[in-house]
């Protein structure tokens, strides 16, 4: 019997045989998989080439923030450990950047790593003692370590220079100075999917097995022989790492580390990003980051079209009201929306796996 089209189709893209262990557990087990994966590489290949400097600066920011917003998400949305502290990491891996090309004459490749060793220790020091609580007693717990780190910059002017900063120097890879966005943006795109790889096969592992039984269930876990506490501690030492490289990269994009960059605003923007997106998924962090990086820009858009074309003087009263505008689109979202953008693109995604029919028999 012939079999049309749609059978083809289906049995190609929308298929979820597999013909070894190997092949089922590849990270990228189906053609319909590997070929959006093959869509979103060329689409961050091109968009440099295509776009302006503002937009390569844009596409910068979105890299490294998904490297933080991926760290929070191991450990929110796939331990269950809420933190509100997760800039104060970025900031530790920021200034071990600067002290450590600054005064130590490292090179930034290899300062880079020890930027998130260090922010991971200090993950492991607030982890000692917070990880006996949890829920919102441990959240409120990181804000406590997120309004002392804002002190520390600020007051311990001999190390960190206070609210001046620290200068760094041009970062120079293999000779080539590192000095416009787009430069900058291959090395960040480089150590952002080396970071969603790790995170990725860190999720498939023991270990990240062992993170989404604590989340379900940390009384179960215990029960069934999953030592919870190392695990908790694990996942806030690994978050702060991921932290922390995205704070160094982010010094790096701004030749300087400053304490304003690493307040308790970015902690809640980096939550936000990871709920919007949704909480555990890997694709949900790469949607809430560019959707919370890049709304405020379409709302700017927005108004500066309507002081063109109504009057000037709009933007004097609708300024205050994009940051009104911002809160409630996300309360919406996520009151609407509760999977994230995920949820949606699952949907769009299971409707175009098995195009045009919803079943084929035989």
């Amino acid at each position: 019997m012939k079999k049309g089209f749609s059978y083809q189709y289906n049995r190609i893209f929308a298929s979820s045989a597999h013909s070894s262990y190997d092949e089922a557990e590849a990270i990228f087990p189906g053609l319909f998989q590997q070929t959006w994966l093959y869509i979103f590489v060329a689409i961050v290949l091109v968009v440099p080439f295509i776009s302006g400097e503002y937009g390569l600066y844009l596409l910068n920011l979105w890299l490294i923030q998904l490297i933080a917003a991926m760290g929070l998400n191991l450990l929110t949305g796939y331990t269950g450990l809420l933190s509100m502290g997760h800039a104060a990491f970025m900031g530790v891996g920021a200034y071990t950047m600067a002290l450590l090309t600054t005064q130590a004459g490292f090179p930034f490749l290899l300062a880079l790593p020890f930027s998130g060793v260090v922010a991971a220790l200090f993950g492991v020091l607030i982890g000692v003692p917070s990880l006996r609580i949890k829920g919102f007693y441990l959240m409120v717990a990181t804000i406590a370590f997120q309004f002392l780190m804002d002190y520390v910059l600020v007051h311990w002017e001999k190390v960190t220079r206070g609210i001046r900063g620290i200068e760094l120097s041009t970062p120079t890879l293999l000779g080539i100075p590192l000095k416009t966005n787009f430069a900058f943006y291959f090395l960040a795109l480089a150590i952002a999917a080396f970071m969603l790889w790790g995170a990725k096969n860190l999720i498939r592992s023991r270990i990240g097995r062992a993170f989404m039984a604590v989340r379900d269930n940390d009384i179960s876990a215990q029960i069934i022989g999953i030592p919870v506490f190392p695990y908790k501690l694990l996942s806030f030492l690994i978050s702060a790492f991921y932290a922390g490289i995205a704070g160094a990269l982010w010094a790096l994009l701004y030749r300087n580390a400053v304490p304003e960059h690493y307040t308790l605003m970015p902690s809640v923007q980096y939550l936000v990003m990871v709920l919007v997106g949704g909480l555990g998924s890997i694709v949900g962090t790469i949607l809430g980051v560019g959707f919370i990086l890049l709304l405020p820009e379409g709302l700017n858009l927005l108004v500066s079209y309507l002081a063109r074309t109504i009057h000037p003087d709009l933007i004097v009263f609708l300024a205050p009201a994009k940051s009104i505008l911002f809160g409630a689109l996300i309360v919406l979202f996520i009151l609407f929306e509760p999977e994230g953008l995920v949820g949606v693109w699952r949907r769009f995604r299971d409707y175009f796996k098995i195009w045009p029919l919803p079943y084929i028999s035989s």
